[in-house]
Order: C-alpha cells, then sequence, then structure tokens
C-alpha cells in the first residue's frame, strides 16, 4: 500500500467518458486529512501515519482523545485511522493529505460500514424462501420453520441462520477504478458503488489485487 485518505461517501451519479459512454460512479469526499502521528520501526515495530479527519469540538472528546491530538499541534478530529504504508518516510505529522494524492486511472479498496437494516427476519436478511402458503401453516409464512433439531441433538447448532441485526458490518470493495479527481474540491469519483449510506466515512487505500 503506498496511498491511503479517508472521506465521506457523497452519493452516486454518473459521467461520460471520451466515447459518451455512461459510467456510474460513487463520488466521494476526500479529505483534506492531516497527519496526526507517525510510527516507525525503531519505536513501534513497524512503520505507519495515522490521519485525521472532519474537525470536530472539543467537547465532544474524551480526555484520553484530546491528549493524544494534542500531541500533533493541529486541529481536533473526528475521525481517525492508521494505514501501514510501504514508505512513510514522505509524511511527517502534520502534513495535510488531499485527494490529489491518488490520480486517474488508480485501482483502489474501498471500506465502509453497511447500511442498517434493524432485527429483520430470514427471508429478508438470508433469502430464505418463505412457508408455503396453504391451510394449516397461519400467519407464519415468513418464519424459519423447524430448526432440524431432534432427540440427538436436541439442539439448535451453531452458525444456524436466524433472524437478528441485519448490516452495520465492515465491508470492502476491492480493486475499483479511480474515473475523475477535483483536486480542488477534494472530490473523487469511482467507477462503481461502495458501501454505507449517504455521509458514510470510507477509507480508501491502493487496492492489494496485484492486476
Amino acid at each position: 500500500m503506498k496511498k491511503a485518505i479517508i472521506g465521506r461517501k457523497v452519493g452516486m451519479t454518473q459521467i461520460f467518458d471520451a466515447d459518451g459512454k455512461v459510467i456510474p460512479v460513487t463520488v466521494i469526499e476526500a479529505g483534506p486529512c492531516v497527519v496526526l502521528q507517525k510510527k516507525t520501526a525503531e519505536k513501534e515495530g513497524y512503520e505507519s501515519i495515522q490521519l485525521g479527519f472532519e474537525d470536530v469540538a472539543e467537547k465532544k472528546l474524551s480526555k484520553g482523545e484530546r491528549g493524544h491530538l494534542a500531541k500533533a499541534g493541529t486541529a481536533l478530529k473526528k475521525v481517525l485511522k492508521e494505514f501501514a504504508l510501504d514508505d512513510c518516510s514522505a509524511y511527517n505529522v502534520g502534513d495535510i493529505v488531499k485527494a490529489d494524492v491518488f490520480a486517474e486511472g488508480d485501482r483502489v479498496d474501498i471500506q465502509g460500514t453497511s447500511k442498517g437494516h434493524g432485527y429483520s427476519g430470514v427471508v429478508k436478511r438470508w433469502g430464505q424462501g418463505e412457508q408455503m402458503h396453504t391451510h394449516g401453516v397461519g400467519p407464519v409464512h415468513r418464519s424459519p420453520g423447524s430448526m432440524g433439531a431432534n432427540t440427538d441433538p436436541s439442539r439448535v447448532m451453531p452458525g444456524k441462520k436466524l433472524a437478528g441485526h441485519f448490516g452495520v458490518e465492515t465491508v470492502t470493495v476491492q480493486n475499483l477504478d479511480v474515473v475523475k479527481i477535483d483536486a480542488d474540491k477534494n472530490i473523487l469519483a469511482v467507477r462503481g458503488a461502495v458501501p454505507g449510506p449517504k455521509g458514510g466515512i470510507v477509507f480508501v487505500k491502493n487496492t492489494c489485487k496485484n492486476k
């Protein structure tokens, strides 16, 4: 990994390439981010930098968070993320990282938190089929049905797909193409869909794919 940035998902739109073909893109407000901390192989055993994104009021941070951010001598930041880069020597605490760290044509991996669907049943959560709409089934057509447990093992086995909290999971979409960059507005346009709702925080970094 050579480049990384924190951003916020703005939404989806479409743009046209030079041949007039429609390209569906996700617009990301990438940065500006500030380098808050730099870890070295001599001290921590590995190299990485910590980026901060979006200013935040002091009253919204804990005492420990304020103390950590005060060491950098920059404005207080709301979102922090550590990235282990191949070469961290080019970065120093206080440096500003903007969207132009990437270039059009780069391939990136984007990590976000998926949309929440609340407490969902097995039909919506796992795509399980409904029960037959016949006499005797009653008002439970979308229930999970039999658990399959008999005298042996007399219990529901771990991993059974049941109703529960659906969504709000960390999801990474790999190998997306950076179609367009607006360095003045810190905007990245990435081909395809990105996890999370509009306004959700995303982490953009060089793809781990070789091809």
